[in-house]
């Protein structure tokens, strides 16, 4: 399936998000000079601004984004994780998907390399879903993954 693929913002000053997602303001960050590891489509943009508005309103304190994840354990190894980033380390990675702001760890983005983040609706729910070349196993309807770590 071919998805369509957001390139991230050159701007370095904050971007406001669209007046979709009301109340909520980004902290300012400063966003990676490198290109994106990873790939965020149209569809999960729009979500996951929507989910990130939802989320940091319960919240005090600057927010900066969205923080994707990869952490040991579950059924496979692995598991995403999607939290709201209330603050960015020296070693993470900022970069701007057509208004949602995207943070991740160095740990993390290793295992997500290559990776494109969707959305899914389905008839049970709808959530983040990863597709990447990296994984070689999953369980938990795509939640955990096993990764092929080193490839070449």
């Amino acid at each position: 399936m071919l998805l369509e693929r957001l390139r991230p913002s050159s701007r370095k000053d904050p971007m406001p998000l669209p007046m979709a997602t009301p109340g909520l303001a980004l902290a300012d960050a400063p966003l990676s000079t490198d290109p994106p590891q990873i790939t965020v489509t149209p569809k999960a943009a729009a979500m996951g601004k929507k989910q990130l508005a939802d989320w940091s309103a319960e919240l005090e304190g600057p927010v900066y984004g969205l923080r994707l994840g990869v952490k040991g354990g579950g059924c496979s190894g692995y598991y995403y994780v999607y939290e709201v980033a209330t603050k960015v380390r020296k070693k993470d990675q900022v970069w701007d998907f057509e208004g949602l702001r995207v943070v991740v760890d160095a740990r993390s983005l290793a295992l997500l390399d290559g990776g494109v983040l969707d959305w899914e609706q389905r008839l049970m729910g709808s959530g983040f879903k990863w597709e990447h070349p990296n994984a070689n196993g999953a369980c938990g309807r795509g939640s955990r993954l096993t990764v092929q770590v080193g490839r070449g």
